[in-house]
């Protein structure tokens, strides 16, 4: 189970263990990590955990949220960064389970390779040397017999299948299938978005990055944005299509 280890000028206040889907970090009582300074929001932050990642969101503090000495907003947790508030630390520590595995080199709640897909970012934001070629990998697991018409926990017939296909860059023509719950796509450090599968259909959300995705030529807000059949989506610069496989 991931947790955290609070601590300020090197001295270790406490552990915590991240056992609920959305943590608190602010200066009132309510929070469910309560650091008691002024330099520290009501409500300073919050960390949600979907599956085997887990997301860091500055709430509007005041003095901002930092990861690894970047200011962030929204930012995908890896195992071992540390989060500063003020004077405080805050060091993220995967699952035991996964040692040394971070959020979004999961593409989802099962064993596949990231889905890492190539950047338009500018030159100057990150050196050529640093660049590294764009992949995927789409291994899924073997269809059902014929005959059977099993469904996922959430209730989705695999009839319906969402899936991504790369319209632009050098894995044009690839595909992935979002037969989990959770698929996260991007570049970690440019821009990371989510794509959750609920009852209701799939969903795309941006959770890291300045940029934001865009669906259909329009940039996506904070919110979850439904996906339609045939949706052209842009992510970290690459074009892609979402469809319902039948």
């Amino acid at each position: 189970m991931p947790k955290l280890i609070l601590s300020m000028d090197g001295l270790v206040l406490k552990e915590i263990a991240l056992t609920k889907e959305r943590t608190l970090i602010g200066r009132k009582p309510h929070n469910d990590i309560q650091i008691d300074n002024l330099s520290i929001s009501g409500q300073h932050a919050t960390i949600t955990r979907i599956l085997s990642d887990t997301f860091l969101e500055d709430l509007n503090s005041t003095n901002g949220t930092y990861v690894n000495g970047q200011p962030v907003k929204k930012h995908v947790l890896r195992n071992n960064d540390v989060i500063e508030l003020g004077k405080y630390r805050i060091k993220y520590l995967a699952d035991s389970s996964t040692p040394g595995v971070s959020a979004t080199e999961l593409v989802d709640s099962a064993s596949l390779r990231p889905f890492e897909i190539g950047t338009a970012a500018p030159a100057e934001s990150s050196p050529a040397s640093e660049r590294s070629p764009a992949r995927a990998q789409t291994q899924a697991a073997p269809p059902p017999a014929r005959g059977t018409t099993p469904t996922s926990s959430i209730g989705y017939l695999l009839e319906n299948l969402g899936v991504i296909q790369v319209l632009s860059g050098a894995n044009a023509g690839q595909e992935l299938e979002l037969s989990k719950s959770v698929t996260t796509l991007g570049k970690p450090g440019y821009q990371v978005a989510v794509i959750t599968r609920r009852e209701q259909g799939y969903f795309i959300t941006h959770v890291e990055g300045a940029i934001h995705p865009q669906v259909n030529g329009k940039k996506l807000d904070a919110k979850a944005h439904k996906l339609n059949n045939h949706d052209i989506l842009e992510v970290a610069g690459v074009k892609m299509e979402f469809f319902l496989r039948n």
